[in-house]
């Protein structure tokens, strides 16, 4: 049996992600994103990382994080306790729609480095703890599914199988991250996190989407010059 460190330690070598095995990789992702009888599922999965991202900056500016739902209709709600005005409670309503986005490239980036393993151990370790502040039926069921996805490729590791989903998980992230901001198109609400933060700061609603845009636009270059240099190298 493998010793559980070994499920912890990056790969000895990088796994091959050139030719066609990439090509399937994007497709695939792409697939995903894009078709929605899938799509309608696996955004869930990016309004998970939406509300983690309110957690988690929430958390890292002093505020409590005291749960989260998510909702079928791709909405969500984290609540993080603290003060009501501030720098803190602008950039913990800021975080949610750039979340996914950055999750995304942080993963592909990691992923074809050989850190595969140990981004599935650290994304598996967020989970778990984000388990405790489950505060729906729903939003428990999408966390328990993608742990235990993620906890059979982790137990039963191998490298390249890592890698391609952990590639395709971070290609689509970035491809829903789009997705979710472009739901903007048809208008801002005002009880959304820009109208929020429009109201919090007196900045209008569209500047805060197109600081949205801003930071996806980086993400996704970010991530596609990295698997360019992965099939160039």
């Amino acid at each position: 049996m493998q010793h559980p460190f070994n499920r912890l330690s990056p790969a000895t070598g990088t796994p091959d992600l050139g030719g066609w095995t990439l090509v399937v990789v994007l497709a695939l992702a792409l697939l995903a994103a894009t078709w929605w009888p899938a799509w309608r599922v696996l955004r869930l999965g990016v309004t998970l990382v939406h509300e983690l991202g309110h957690a988690v900056v929430g958390m890292a500016c002093g505020r409590r994080f005291t749960g989260f739902v998510l909702r079928s209709d791709m909405s969500g709600h984290a609540v993080t306790v603290g003060p009501a005005r501030g720098a803190g409670v602008v950039a913990t309503t800021w975080a949610g729609y750039p979340a996914p986005g950055l999750v995304g490239a942080a993963v592909v980036w990691l992923a074809t480095a050989g850190w595969a393993a140990p981004t599935l151990t650290l994304l598996l370790v967020g989970l778990l703890a984000a388990l405790t502040r489950v505060r729906s039926a729903l939003t428990g069921l999408v966390v328990v599914a993608v742990l235990a996805a993620g906890a059979a490729l982790w137990w039963w590791r191998d490298d390249a199988l890592q890698q391609q989903v952990l590639v395709g998980l971070g290609v689509l992230l970035l491809v829903g991250a789009w997705r979710h901001l472009a739901t903007m198109l048809g208008g801002i609400e005002a009880r959304s996190d820009p109208g929020s933060l429009a109201r919090a700061t007196g900045v209008p609603a569209v500047l805060w989407v197109g600081s949205f845009a801003l930071v996806l636009a980086g993400a996704t270059w970010l991530a596609a010059s990295r698997l360019l240099g992965v099939v160039g190298g």
